[in-house]
């Protein structure tokens, strides 16, 4: 049945549309003229129904319904209203729905990028009812509204993957070992140099080693120094990577080297994304909290002071953006001081109330000796054990950020202890390090979740007992009722209108909720004095 056919019935199919429950003056369509109305475009069916009903004038009854169509001012020439689509083409349709208007999406590959590339038309009906009283006479209209519009829409996934890679401990500046040579760059005759972001505090314990490998490499390495301390976690501190790395002429495919702790590498990162749109970098952690955090994931940033507003923001500004690889060496670690150490601990102990028992009870055991050792061999700890607690950080790390790098999912486990701790790290002149403020965080929570019912208090007790054996704080005098319910509002603001504050269930178990109160919050602050901190 052709469409000229059809049209010639348009009328009384128009009409037996606006309501399917009534029959209109005796009209009765047969099946076939309904299959091969279905069997048509919806644009046209469109067009035919708002075509129709524009030209007929309905009969009033007692009750009556009124329908009509019209046709969006915004709406755009759609090629398949003008004729069917061939065979040919509608093999290669994508049908979908538009996840911000609800309407009918129709996607077609587009011959030199079919992947890629798709001209699109999207239809959307808004259909509104009116019911209205007159005496004794009801009357309904319903008009329905067709927008169509056509576009293109271009689609790329990005190949995101890295390498963390695990170095013999102790060789990664050593000769010997070529792994970092070959992480940052090729070794041919025509490229003997190399580009490297070293943090202060590395410089000047390994500053000579690290030349001294490139030396004996044959290749001429330039270095910036960079103060890598959370002070200095500032646009500046990247404008300065910037410069040097215009004055260098980095080319767009040739890596360079960020050594040290997180913001050093937080930092580089960040520089790395921003120089001619993205070059590649390698990140090799040298502190026990980049090691099992920022070394693993996607994300870089600094905090940024507004001037409008006369505050600063942790991490406010950043990106995400992955390195070409990571190179973890453990021996780094035995040059921290204990707090250090320590601080590390409370990204780790943050992983193990969220994800691990077995990594708790690692951290119960042993968490006190490698503190003490500084994660060196002891004849207290077992061998392997700091190699299990740091190994099995990063694979829950990974596990949890892999599937959701650029987290499009914001109900995250690994944002506990993250609710808080940034505006206790912001507070003026406040001496706390990250992961000491991670683990302040940490244990606020677990006093709401116990005051939620989630754990028992020997939970709690045995929680608090393993912080103070890792000589983290468990408290700050700046936690106050005010910066906790501030906190709230700000992860409002952060997670996209919802709390989304992870708390935990059982050791190892962890859901998050998004009814926090400022009742609950100050009954937790005054739980909290209850401890021994």
């Amino acid at each position: 049945m052709t469409v000229s056919t059809i049209k010639k019935i348009s009328s009384e199919l128009a009409i037996s549309t606006k309501d399917r429950n009534q029959e209109k003056n005796g009209t009765t369509l047969l099946p076939s003229v309904l299959e091969a109305w279905e069997s048509l475009p919806e644009q046209i069916r469109a067009a035919l129904v708002s075509k129709e009903t524009g030209d007929n004038n309905m009969p009033s009854s007692s009750n009556t319904t009124v329908s009509s169509v019209t046709k969006s001012s915004h709406s755009f020439p759609s090629a398949s209203s003008s004729s069917a689509a061939s065979q040919d083409d509608e093999k290669d349709e994508f049908h979908e729905d538009c996840p911000d208007s609800g309407g009918k999406v129709v996607l077609r590959p587009l011959e030199r990028a079919p992947k890629n590339v798709f001209s699109f038309e999207k239809t959307h009906v808004e259909e509104v009812v009116h019911v209205q009283k007159n005496g004794n006479k009801l009357t309904t209209t319903t008009t329905k509204t067709v927008s169509t519009g056509r576009g293109w829409r271009n689609v790329f996934s990005l190949p995101i993957s890295y390498d963390v890679n695990v170095v013999p401990h102790g060789t990664l500046l050593d000769p010997s070992n070529p792994q970092l040579l070959h992480a940052t760059g090729p070794t041919s005759e025509e490229y003997k140099r190399r580009f490297a972001v070293v943090d202060n505090a590395v410089d000047e314990l390994y500053g000579d080693a690290i030349r001294a490998y490139f030396v004996a490499k044959g290749i001429e390495l330039t270095t910036i120094i960079i103060n890598g301390g959370e002070a200095d976690k500032r646009p500046d501190a990247v404008d300065k990577i910037l410069d040097e790395l215009c004055v260098y002429k980095l080319r767009r495919r040739e890596p360079f080297l960020a050594i040290g702790g997180g913001c050093l590498l937080d930092i580089a990162g960040m520089a790395a994304c921003l120089y001619r749109r993205g070059v590649p970098f390698v990140r090799v952690p040298t502190t026990l909290l980049s090691i099992v955090d920022a070394s693993v994931g996607v994300k870089n940033g600094v905090d940024y002071c507004c001037d409008v507003t006369n505050d600063t923001y942790k991490n406010r500004v950043g990106t995400f953006y992955a390195p070409s690889s990571c190179l973890l060496d453990n021996s780094f670690i035995a040059t921290q001081d204990a707090r250090n150490i320590s601080n590390g601990f409370g990204e780790i102990l943050k992983l193990a109330l969220v994800r691990s028992a077995d990594l708790f009870e690692l951290l119960e055991a042993h968490g006190a000796a490698l503190v003490e050792s500084r994660f060196a061999d002891s004849p207290s700890v077992p061998i392997g054990v700091s190699d299990r607690i740091i190994d099995l950080s990063i694979q829950i790390m990974l596990e949890e950020l892999g599937p959701n790098l650029w987290e499009t999912t914001l109900d995250r486990c690994v944002d506990y202890g993250h609710t808080f701790s940034k505006l206790l790290e912001m507070v003026p002149g406040a001496d706390i390090m990250h992961g000491e403020a991670v683990n302040v965080d940490g244990f606020f929570c677990v006093v709401l979740a116990c005051l939620r019912g989630f754990i028992d208090m020997d939970t709690v007790n045995r929680i608090f007992k393993c912080m103070q054996s890792l000589s983290l704080p468990t408290n700050s005098d700046d936690l106050q009722s005010q910066l906790a319910w501030q906190s709230c509002k700000d992860a409002i603001e952060h997670r996209h209108g919802e709390q989304r504050i992870p708390l935990i269930t059982g050791i190892g178990e962890s859901i998050c909720v998004s009814d926090v109160t400022q009742d609950e919050l100050d009954r937790a602050l005054v739980m909290m004095k209850d401890f021994k901190h």
